[in-house]
């Protein structure tokens, strides 16, 4: 597949172009910035730093700051609508969420948040901050948000307004989550495309399902996981990136059965690793991308799972994001 990949590393943002399986360099830039996070909506592209947002019209040529009205400036991660290019989320350390109406150039806190986060006392162990929202998925007027010691959100409203939903009570503690809830240190959630109530959590205490959007939770697989993946096809086709700890013991599992049962897919791979794990997955094509939390890129085609590492020159990755052609 033929387009554009925006790779966000921790010193810099790099736009390269792809024409069939080979990469060349196409821009590169804001060297001294510690990128986060990227997404774009197939014309424009947001980067997230540890100081605020950039947004690119020419494909990374040239950025510009876009935090108006952007309060908490450590941003975590950022989607675009996938029906709306106008619309534009943005998750903070400390957590909060900020809403654009106008394809990220400003920024609306969503104050009710902060509330939650105030209220429940979440926090975060690697850092000072109370929690982080470090994940989105949108579909329809369906969103939700992953809260990193805090749980699970829910709008309803393409993100307009946020709250906890039944199997989430905003404890950041695991010992007082309920039988059928998820658990509280909530990396990454994904939305099936065949119903906004199917979605899948991403956690320190393993994969959550719920098909009801999020108010009773099925436990999957009781593990520390950061990166799922589900085929759009076919929801029982999930590939996982489970550890035995933070950073420690990762690889990658695939389950064709609905998380019943899994197999390790590391074919290319010597693993597990020993110091690090999936951060995130991303599927371009028929390709599925891995970010690692050492800062590599790999990839595999889904049809054989056979990975490979992206980019060896390119360091410190965090994230990516595709334009195609």
């Amino acid at each position: 597949m033929d387009g554009y990949l925006i790779v966000a590393t921790r010193n810099g943002v790099v736009t390269l172009e792809r024409r069939g399986n080979d990469f060349r360099d196409f821009a590169g830039a804001l060297l001294d910035h510690r990128f986060t996070s990227a997404a774009s909506d197939g014309e424009n592209i947001l980067a997230g730093t540890a100081d605020g947002i950039y947004h690119s019209a020419d494909l990374g040529r040239t950025w510009h700051a876009a935090s108006e009205g952007l309060t908490e400036r450590y941003v975590r991660w950022l989607a675009f609508h996938p029906d709306d290019r106008r619309l534009a989320l943005a998750g903070t350390e400390p957590a909060n969420i900020f809403r654009s109406e106008d394809g990220g150039h400003s920024w609306y806190e969503r104050p009710e948040v902060a509330r939650m986060r105030d209220e429940h006392g979440w926090d975060l162990p690697y850092s000072p901050a109370a929690g982080c929202i470090r994940g989105f998925a949108l579909q329809g007027d369906r969103a939700y948000a992953a809260a990193e010691q805090g749980g699970f959100l829910r709008s309803d409203s393409r993100g307009a307004v946020w709250y906890l939903p039944q199997g989430s009570n905003g404890s950041h503690y695991s010992s007082e989550r309920g039988r059928h809830q998820v658990h509280p240190d909530v990396h990454s959630v994904l939305v099936h495309p065949s119903s906004s109530d199917q979605v899948y959590a991403a956690t320190g205490g393993g994969l959550f399902y719920s098909t009801d959007g999020g108010s009773y939770w099925d436990w999957l697989y009781r593990c520390y996981c950061r990166a799922v993946w589900v085929d759009p096809a076919r929801p029982a086709h999930i590939i996982l990136g489970p550890a035995d700890g933070v950073d420690r013991g990762g690889r990658i599992e695939e389950s064709i059965d609905g998380g019943h049962n899994w197999t390790v897919v590391m074919n290319g791979l010597e693993g597990p690793w020993a110091n690090h794990m999936v951060e995130r997955f991303h599927q371009i094509g028929n390709e599925l991308f891995a970010v690692l939390s050492n800062g590599r890129l790999i990839a595999a085609s889904l049809d054989t799972l056979h990975w490979q590492p992206v980019l060896p020159a390119v360091e410190n990755v965090t994230a990516v994001a595709w334009l195609p052609e």
